[in-house]
């Protein structure tokens, strides 16, 4: 299974600006310090953010970043999706005939890497921003 950095960093940096934007924009710079991702990074993943309609950009010298819609009706698929990035299990292609060891059968594992991958996305599609700020929340207590 692999989810890069550029998924898991997209989820943290959204999930830093719903925790601190407190009805104000909230600048690149300040997640880029907040959670140690370098700000060039952050600029390309929320370029993609912005294209899915997740973020908005707000200019000015108070300018930043703030949330396209509620965090409570944005999912982690669609954070990890923007930045097109995919959790995978699989070598192979499910649709395809040929299997991940290139011969004209699925591998005799197969079917259990194909339910993992089910369940991992699945588990990103109940999850919601929302949630990870609330988590956040109990820790700081």
């Amino acid at each position: 299974m692999k989810l890069t950095t550029k998924g898991r960093y997209a989820v943290m940096a959204m999930a830093d600006l719903a925790t601190y934007a407190e009805g104000r924009p909230v600048s690149l710079t300040e997640i880029s310090l907040r959670q140690n991702i370098s700000l060039s990074y952050l600029e390309q993943l929320f370029l993609k953010l912005k294209s899915k309609n997740l973020v908005k950009s707000i200019r000015g010298s108070n300018g930043g970043y703030i949330l396209e819609k509620p965090a409570s009706e944005i999912k982690l698929s669609n954070i990890i999706f923007a930045v097109n990035e995919t959790v995978k299990t699989l070598n192979c292609k499910k649709e395809s005939k040929k299997g991940c060891n290139h011969k004209n059968t699925k591998c005799i594992t197969h079917k259990l890497w194909d339910e993992l991958d089910q369940h991992i996305n699945g588990f990103f599609e109940k999850v919601k921003l929302e949630d990870l700020v609330n988590q956040n929340t109990e820790l700081r207590k």
